[in-house]
């Protein structure tokens, strides 16, 4: 009586494998992207509510945006986005007067958020939240 002992896999079992991982591969890689730029999107997000809650706070203790009480020019705290690291977002403040402003985090055109469907997300003094160059709607990158 002879016992005839295989190791290894068959080609077919191999070619199983490698399916499978491939399907896997294509259904969690742009799930795990979108995850990514989703949380890349919160964090410049996070630095425009972050400026605003600076320009808020010099505008009642001075009653202007602009300036502070000795008359020197506002500049943002923070400035980039994420503060460590690669820089993903880029924040301005394109309008900025005594009684108004604009906040826009822009994607660095270096960055990986260059693509994004959110595009560049913009806030003002009256809280309201606006993109450009999105595919999405305001409302749906803002609570994204």
């Amino acid at each position: 009586m002879t016992i005839d002992k295989h190791n290894g896999f068959t080609l077919i079992e191999l070619m199983v494998t490698v399916a499978i991982v491939g399907i896997l591969s294509a259904i969690a890689l742009p799930a795990y992207t979108s995850y990514i730029n989703q949380a890349n999107r919160s964090d410049a997000k996070a630095v425009l509510l972050e400026n605003v809650q600076f320009l808020e706070r010099n505008y009642t203790e001075n009653n202007k945006y602009h300036q502070t009480s000795s008359g020197t020019a506002i500049t943002l705290p923070v400035y980039v986005s994420p503060e460590s690291g690669t820089t993903l977002y880029n924040i301005s403040a394109p309008t900025l007067t005594a009684t108004t402003y604009t906040l826009t985090a822009t994607p660095d055109s270096s960055g990986r958020m260059t693509d994004d469907e959110c595009g560049s997300l913009s806030i003002n003094q009256l809280g309201q939240k606006s993109v450009s160059g999105a595919t999405l709607d305001a409302n749906t990158c803002w609570r994204k």
